[in-house]
């Protein structure tokens, strides 16, 4: 039997999408009276695997996810371009792999040189906002005009890994706590968090709508903590799951069976030692399914501000997240590996005037949306510049397009880089350290045979056909893995990043600390009713929708004194 070509490696496409008008502009040029709107949703730590959208004996409820999906294009295999927070979260505003950018593990900083979508948006006359996590340490803007909450997280070296000495267990890394711990609360300060972000991101919406037909058009981010461990929610959340007994996990390997990878990490996680019971694992999970219903409704709770400020009808909605959780499978949590449930992400788009709703099965990347988004508005991507990202474009509008996700990592967890290629049914995981891994997951959705193995104890057997195949993927893998990486180098370059910013961080905590984290403007002397501030200024904001002296609606048009705008 000859190997399925269709299937096997391809040589690397050239990096970025081609512009076809030769002018730098999009084949879909928007109108520019009217560009539309977009709202981008991401949520942290939520795997694609969970969700009702992508499995249908899913247990979580989702309705407003779900109805999303059903006018949007789904796709089906989405990847994060790195199994962390940080990481991921720069490769997909710059539309890099992370060893291209530094982005090496959660306290690496990016440089403010690289182009984001934020840049390229404002040079299309939008107005960029972010509200929410994004996990940005130095620059606190990258290309976003307005930041409306600060980051949940710190924006400093305090979080630098430490290959030097890799037996060493950093105080700051996950541990046993959230499963041990895992149920209901009044209040956590995630919940805090994404309230202010909820607040924050409604608030601007309502605002731009008062400012009238002369609004420039926004990108809003919207970027939730939830479902992120700790695994706790409030009752509300909890009490939706009361009755239901939770899954447990599909797959269950011992320790000593573990891949050496998850081997590291069971012990970087603090989880080792730990055997959880069934009870303990169904209510973690719990938690989790909670905070995830908790993320649908503020997702539903933004598309309804969306639609009764009139915006809905021309603003495209995406949505996503940084990366998954295992959640118990393969008695793995958390993230930081290349199993499904931690490095597939959920993707929606959402315009139906301009994409049908459909489903997408090839492989596309969180790095792709970058370039989408250029092409949503109207542009391209500078083609001087490196770009690794591939428009989505032509999957949006029913066309064939490119079916390969890379992902790069070398956060806690690793000793040297670790690196994953997804192409068609095929994944592969590369790392110095420990070898190679390969996976059919057609064959074998829950990866639960690593034919790189089975291949290394068949060498030297007589090969069957099957095997013939898998072996000359295999090869062609290993020799695009070879050309792609320079793993000596990338070593040598994640080790002088780390030295440097351990010393650097060492020495800004001695004396006077002043700190990275983003402060957002928020002065009450320049809000509601001021002296100061024009009458028409104060006019617009007085109520939405815009009213006629006897308090007939005027849409946008501002034709008469709104009550409440200064003081009546």
């Amino acid at each position: 039997m000859s190997p399925d070509l269709n299937s096997m490696p391809a040589s690397p496409a050239p990096s970025g999408p081609v512009d076809t008008t030769g002018n730098g502009t999009s084949s879909r040029v928007a109108n520019p009276s009217k560009r539309p709107n977009i709202l981008y949703i991401m949520a942290d730590q939520l795997a694609a695997p969970l969700l009702k959208m992508y499995n249908p004996d899913s247990q979580i409820k989702t309705p407003s996810l779900d109805s999303l999906a059903a006018k949007s294009v789904q796709f089906d295999s989405a990847y994060c371009p790195s199994p962390l927070c940080a990481p991921s979260r720069m490769s997909m505003i710059t539309g890099l792999l992370p060893m291209k950018i530094g982005a090496f593990d959660n306290a690496t900083q990016i440089s403010s040189d690289i182009p984001t979508y934020a840049h390229y948006l404002r040079l299309q006359g939008y107005h960029t906002v972010l509200a929410g996590k994004m996990h940005f340490v130095g620059d606190q803007l990258h290309g976003y005009e307005t930041r409306l909450t600060s980051d949940i997280y710190p924006g400093d070296f305090g979080w630098v890994v430490n290959w030097d000495e890799p037996e060493t267990r950093l105080e700051w890394y996950h541990n046993a706590s959230s499963i041990l711990q895992a149920g209901v609360c009044v209040r956590s300060n995630q919940l805090d968090y994404d309230e202010e972000v909820m607040y924050r991101s409604t608030q601007f919406m309502y605002d731009h709508v008062r400012e009238g037909p002369d609004a420039r058009p926004f990108c809003l981010t919207v970027s939730l903590t939830h479902p992120h461990d700790p695994y706790t929610i409030e009752e509300k959340y909890w009490e939706m799951y009361e009755g239901v007994d939770i899954d447990l996990p599909k797959v269950r390997i011992p320790k000593k069976d573990q891949d050496p990878h998850s081997k590291r990490l069971l012990k970087v996680c603090d989880l080792w030692d730990q055997d959880f019971s069934d009870e303990q694992i169904k209510r973690a999970r719990r938690a989790y399914y909670g905070a995830v219903s908790y993320v649908d409704d503020c997702v539903g709770k933004l598309l309804g501000v969306l639609k009764r400020c009139r915006l809905d009808e021309n603003t495209i909605v995406i949505f996503s997240g940084d990366h998954g959780d295992m959640l118990g499978e393969r008695g793995l949590w958390y993230k930081m590996n290349y199993f499904e449930s931690s490095v597939r992400v959920p993707l929606l788009v959402s315009y139906p005037d301009w994409f049908q709703p459909r489903r997408v099965t090839e492989n596309v990347s969180t790095l792709d949306i970058l370039p989408t988004m250029c092409d949503l508005v109207g542009t391209k991507p500078i083609a001087s510049l490196p770009m690794d990202g591939v428009s989505l474009l032509p999957h949006l509008e029913g066309n064939k397009g490119h079916d390969e996700a890379i992902a790069e990592y070398t956060g806690e967890g690793t000793i040297s880089p670790l690196m994953m290629i997804k192409r068609g049914k095929w994944k592969y995981i590369i790392c110095p350290a420990d070898g190679p891994q390969l996976y059919d997951l057609e064959a074998d959705p829950l990866e639960l045979h690593d034919l790189a193995k089975l291949l290394r104890k068949a060498a030297g057997s007589p090969p069957t056909s099957i095997d013939e195949e898998t072996k000359t993927v295999f090869e062609a893998f290993e020799a695009e893995s070879e050309k792609r990486w320079d793993f000596e180098r990338i070593t040598q370059d994640v080790l002088h990043s780390q030295r440097k910013r351990r010393l650097v961080w060492t020495a800004l905590r001695k004396g006077h600390f002043t700190s990275w984290d983003f402060n957002p403007q928020d002065d009450g002397r320049e809000k509601y009713i001021r002296s100061h501030i024009p009458l028409d200024d104060l006019e617009r904001m007085a109520r939405y929708p815009f009213v006629d002296a006897n308090g007939r609606e005027t849409g946008s048009v501002l034709l008469t004194d709104q009550a409440g705008s200064h003081g009546q």
